[in-house]
């Protein structure tokens, strides 16, 4: 692989990421309720414990994609 497959590679990566994320907040600032019932079908879980754990795996998520996805695209474009 050269260094720009790579640069387009983390580019895509990094776009589809982005798009991803916007689009679960959005679902999520719209439609919580909707989202908390239908998890609840499957879990025995509180409202608050809901949020937590959504909020959690949304930061978690922001994290690697920073780290697995936007500083290798930054880096391959300071290099290329």
């Amino acid at each position: 692989m050269d260094l720009t497959t790579l640069t387009s590679f983390f580019m895509w990566c990094t776009v589809l990421n982005v798009g991803l994320l916007i689009l679960w907040a959005l679902i999520w600032l719209t439609i919580p309720d909707l989202v908390y019932r239908i998890h609840t079908r499957w879990f025995d879980i509180s409202r608050q414990n809901f949020e937590l754990v959504f909020y959690c795996f949304m930061g978690v998520f922001k994290v690697f994609f920073l780290i697995f996805c936007l500083v290798p695209w930054l880096v391959l474009l300071i290099i290329g």
